[in-house]
């Protein structure tokens, strides 16, 4: 089997990639800088799977460190996660965002390029389409400039590998644009622990569920939806994590650069997602809606054909599994990682 290099992989959706590689017999290095992650995620994923990983503390920025890890561990393929993801905080500090998630991914290229590793699975997101697309999104559609820098990040690491690929036919580059990713392992051993305020509907759920927090903020309430809530489509993090699995099997024997919806093909409005939660886990969750945020769309859900025709990727999770997996980690990590 192979044996890949995952940057991120201590975060939400690389812990629970790696234990889809271990459990699919790769070997697995990962290499993280602990600033939005813990390593005590790493422990959980190894107790899980039985099975071992390595860990290199840094970050993807330094190319000594990365020409270290390339020269110690003969790296076959690389899943790219590492980098910032907070929308709100990337208009605050857009240079930290341009830092990190480009110059970071031009680093990572480039030790990849100087050890002779030419095969990629970027961590991309939805957010690259034009805002003027309408659901279901598919993988023909224009990109377009997204209203937040988060976005852009994503948008211009895509377009620049592309670019790669096309000039350099070694390459074999796999993009996947995540829609909204919910859940966790089952085990309740692993799952999404955002540090401060979290941007995401699910954490904030769970910790208004748990006691952590007063009420669930609904940011807009007159969208043309079916309750006038904001619909996404929500990914249960364990098929998204297959899903790397698939884009992998996939790239390894494959050249250029293609790009993959991964979602479930189904809209869910967040009133939708907050009723659900409370008829699956038995918790009320106390509410209040409030203005739209800049920037946000009414209604965003993938079309997935491309994904489950190419790659052999079918997403298996329900909302309500995903619900119900979401609370059993918060039930059992109150605190996340730092209990």
């Amino acid at each position: 089997m192979a044996k890949i290099l995952v940057t991120g992989g201590a975060g939400y959706i690389g812990s629970h990639t790696c234990v889809e590689l271990l459990n699919a017999n790769h070997s697995v290095v990962v290499v993280d800088n602990l600033s939005n992650s813990s390593e005590e995620a790493l422990f959980r994923v190894q107790q899980l799977t039985g099975k071992s990983l390595d860990f290199v503390q840094g970050d993807i920025r330094d190319s000594t460190l990365l020409d270290q890890v390339f020269a110690q561990y003969s790296i076959d393929a690389v899943i790219h996660f590492a980098g910032l993801k907070a929308v709100g905080e990337s208009q605050q500090i857009p240079l930290a965002y341009f830092d990190n998630n480009i110059a970071g991914s031009i680093s990572l290229v480039k030790a990849m390029e100087r050890a002779g590793v030419f095969k990629l699975v970027f961590s991309s997101s939805a957010t690259v389409y034009d805002e003027a697309n309408t659901s279901p999104l598919n993988e023909d559609m224009p990109t377009g400039m997204p209203s937040n820098n988060y976005g852009y990040t994503k948008l211009i690491v895509e377009q620049m590998l592309e670019k790669l690929a096309i000039a350099d036919t070694r390459w074999s580059i796999a993009l996947l644009r995540y829609f909204n990713p919910v859940g966790a392992h089952q085990s309740g051993q692993i799952g999404e622990d955002p540090q401060g305020i979290p941007n995401n509907l699910m954490p904030y759920v769970t910790q208004v569920a748990v006691g952590r927090r007063q009420k669930l903020s609904i940011f807009g309430d007159d969208y043309d939806t079916i309750d006038g809530t904001g619909v996404r489509d929500y990914i249960h993090v364990v098929d998204l994590a297959n899903a790397h699995l698939c884009a992998l099997n996939n790239r390894l024997n494959a050249v250029g650069c293609r790009a993959w919806n991964i979602g479930t093909g189904n809209g869910s409005s967040v009133l939708q997602v907050k009723d659900t939660f409370e008829q699956v886990n038995g918790v009320a969750i106390a509410f209040e809606f409030a203005p739209r945020r800049l920037g946000d769309v009414a209604t965003s859900f993938a079309d997935n054909q491309r994904a489950l025709d190419e790659l052999g990727w079918v997403p298996r999770y329900t909302l309500e599994d995903m619900l119900k997996d979401s609370w059993n980690w918060q039930k059992q990590n109150p605190q996340g990682y730092s209990n």
